[in-house]
């Protein structure tokens, strides 16, 4: 795939690890994020997969293997869902948007060879077919569509007949189940738009961009908003053993309520009668140091020992890593990290980054008392009358 007409701009960093193949920030990346904030900026996320899904069977094909409900998701309609294993461990996650002729799926660029393949074996004899557009699509990214149309406008609104495409991320009015406690959760000021465009209008936004029609930010400023925003990405918090409740997922990319799908019986399970046995955290790192911790960053907990010993240093013991640090423009440095669920919301964390211990303050997103939804009258004993 071409190098973006983004990189070209004056002052581009190229991004690393999850975001290589666009620019990480164009020399001020805090300034960056106070525009993307305020709908002034728009930024280059053509590094994304892009997958299309058509025929008159597509969403309803769709539905039966995702976490979503898709078979009634009208035109221009935007969602999010989930493929999970056998185990309901998270296998893909796809931004779902459909124009009325074609389901677009926007996935982590990495990704879109793999999903293509896995759809394409499970069509079956249904009448879809299955086909990745990142060669000839890409994405652009902003708070706004008021900020994407100075960038790559669309003649319909972003119905998709224009050329153009929107998802708008469902995080910040979430219609599932949310283990976080309402009260203060960031995704109420979240705003995010994808816009998907043919691959050669990148050049014509990043003129727009050069011309001073509209502002531009890296990947590190929108890093920045969706840590602060508490919102999961499937490149950066999901490993092997995740599933959906340990990252709040279920509020926008899981319907409780829809039909049998792979990996349904453990998000039932989970939800209905167990707690996750991990869970999402955000954390307040301090920057006295200058330090800011990577992914797959060590978390430790400090725990007195029960008789210590005069100078004894606390009991050290892991109890998770970071999945996303940033530096955001109010909160400082920040970063989501997956912890184990017993670990207490006031148990003192350090990270382990650079050789150096980086204090931590922790936020719960999942809670640790997060337990099960319904409640199962414990049995008398065999013989034993009330």
């Amino acid at each position: 795939m071409a190098d973006s007409p983004f990189l070209a701009l004056h002052g581009a960093v190229p991004a690393e690890g999850a975001d290589l193949g666009v620019a990480a920030h164009y020399g001020n990346p805090i300034i960056e994020q106070r525009r993307l904030e305020a709908g002034r900026a728009v930024v280059d996320l053509s590094d994304r997969g892009i997958l299309t899904v058509t025929g008159p069977d597509r969403l309803s094909w769709l539905h039966s293997m995702a976490s979503q409900a898709l078979d009634r998701l009208a035109p221009g309609e935007s969602t999010e869902t989930l493929l999970l294993d056998a185990n309901g461990h998270i296998e893909h996650a796809a931004h779902v948007v459909d124009d009325g002729e074609s389901t677009w799926l926007v996935v982590e660029g990495a990704e879109a060879p793999a999903l293509a393949a896995w759809l394409g074996r499970m069509r079956f004899m249904l009448r879809v077919e299955v086909a990745d557009r990142s060669a000839d699509h890409a994405v652009l990214g902003a708070a706004t569509a008021a900020a994407l149309d100075l960038a790559a406008p669309s003649a319909d609104g972003g119905t998709g007949t224009g050329g153009v495409i929107d998802w708008v991320d469902p995080w910040s009015a979430p219609a599932g189940h949310r283990y976080a406690r309402a009260e203060g959760h960031p995704s109420s000021t979240w705003r995010w738009v994808e816009r998907i465009v043919p691959r050669d209008a990148l050049a014509g936004a990043a003129a727009a961009v050069a011309a001073g029609r509209v502002d531009v930010a890296g990947s590190l400023a929108a890093e920045a908003l969706r840590v602060a925003a508490w919102r999961p990405r499937f490149a950066t918090e999901v490993d092997e053993r995740s599933i959906p409740h340990e990252l709040d997922w279920l509020q926008s990319a899981v319907d409780l309520h829809k039909g049998c799908y792979r990996g349904q019986e453990t998000v039932a399970k989970v939800f209905n009668l167990g707690r996750p046995p991990r869970r999402l955290v955000l954390l307040h790192l301090d920057g006295s140091d200058t330090v800011l911790p990577v992914p797959g960053d060590l978390v430790v907990g400090l725990r007195q020992r029960p008789e210590p010993e005069p100078g004894a240093s606390p009991e050290r013991r892991e109890v998770g890593h970071v999945t996303s640090s940033a530096m955001h423009h109010e909160l400082g440095p920040i970063a989501l990290a997956v912890v184990k669920r017993a670990v207490p919301a006031d148990l003192p964390l350090i990270v382990e980054s650079h050789g150096i211990d980086v204090a931590a303050a922790q936020v719960e997103i999942v809670p640790a008392d997060a337990g099960a939804a319904v409640s199962v009258p414990r049995l008398p004993r065999l013989g034993i009358r009330p």
